[in-house]
């Protein structure tokens, strides 16, 4: 049997050029058309374009502040190396990079897979914490991309893994040495904050969990830090009339009380935008004006320690054993009998 594996992410375009980036808006705005619920076809791309339009300006602006955004390279970093570790375990994978709006599509890639006789897939987002318009819906776009490719490999997939104990680990040895190096003891002479991705209430109202594991994760890394007092804020789209997750990253950065801010982007596994534009850019330019130095920790992409964590979720779905023996369950957010996730249910 041959063995695929998907690695799924949002995908940013690395070209810095309007003609990249209003599409990619696009596609964004009309696989979330149901935050405004809107049915008809005709209408959801109207409306699509013209967020998109809407939006192009200021993401442009954010490029070319940011440079290029690195998320696909570091993307195809950790697909290399998750292929190593794989076959350092004894297993023979090949890889797919698989982006929800940007090339490689997740279609192409499935393309790829089956033209390389892959008959055992499994598809990884690469979020670590499941949410409705990450996780889910990558996995719902996979799905969608096999019926309309009418291939049926052995298929499985994988949704929420911040319970992964080395992955919580990494993230907290990354904190805790960045400030070390910038010479700061949070809780004496800086505070720790926490911003993690925004979603609409809405999905959170329809069951989605994502407020609990965003909250859980916190509590994790603080323990590890041994860090009693942190705070935590979401970073929101506010292109839409919508009601979105809070407080808001800025409004919590505006009410510490230090002065010095750590901001620890706890949502991502990859530089991007939202890290690079938003945090380094932005939220800068907000902590200056408020008399607060900002220091903001770095995604820690290329840890050595990530490609075993990425191998520990893939491992059980293929190697013939129960998953459950491997600190895999049936995921609660995707209740079908192909759908795992890190810890047991």
């Amino acid at each position: 049997m041959t063995t695929g594996v998907l690695l799924l992410n949002f995908g940013e375009p690395e070209e810095v050029s309007r003609d990249a980036v209003v599409p990619y808006l696009e596609r964004i705005f009309l696989s979330n058309m149901e935050m405004e619920e809107i049915d008809d076809e005709d209408a959801a791309r109207d409306r699509a374009r013209e967020l998109a339009e809407r939006r192009a300006p200021g993401l442009l602006e954010e490029y070319r502040e940011m440079g290029p955004s690195p998320l696909k390279q570091q993307a195809r970093e950790q697909r290399r190396k998750l292929e190593d570790e794989l076959e350092s375990r004894g297993y023979d994978v090949e890889a797919y990079d698989g982006m929800q709006f940007t090339e490689p599509f997740v279609r192409d890639a499935l393309r790829s897979a089956r033209s390389d006789g892959v008959d055992r897939l499994v598809a990884l987002p690469v979020y670590p914490i499941c949410g409705r318009t990450t996780t889910e819906e990558a996995l719902e776009m996979t799905e969608e991309a096999l019926e309309d490719l009418d291939w049926n490999p052995d298929y499985r997939e994988i949704t929420g893994w911040h319970e992964h104990p080395d992955y919580v680990e990494l993230r907290a040895d990354n904190l805790r040495e960045f400030v070390e190096e910038e010479g700061l003891s949070i809780g004496e002479d800086a505070e720790l904050v926490f911003s993690a991705h925004g979603t609409p209430v809405k999905y959170l109202e329809g069951g989605s969990r994502y407020d609990e594991y965003v909250e859980e994760f916190c509590r994790w890394m603080a323990d590890r830090l041994e860090v009693d007092d942190y705070h935590l804020g979401y970073q929101n789209h506010s292109n839409r009339d919508v009601e979105w997750t809070q407080p808001e990253t800025e409004d919590v950065v505006e009410d510490v009380d230090a002065e010095h801010v750590v901001v620890e982007p706890m949502s991502f596994m990859r530089e991007q935008s939202e890290t690079l534009s938003e945090l380094d850019v932005e939220l800068r330019e907000e902590c200056e004006e408020l008399g607060v130095e900002l220091h903001r920790a770095p995604i820690p992409h290329d840890d050595p320690r990530f490609p075993g964590v990425l191998a520990d979720l893939v491992e059980p779905l293929i190697s013939g054993e129960t998953p459950g023996d491997w600190g895999m369950g049936l995921c609660r957010c995707r209740e079908t009998d192909r759908t795992y996730c890190y810890g047991p249910r």
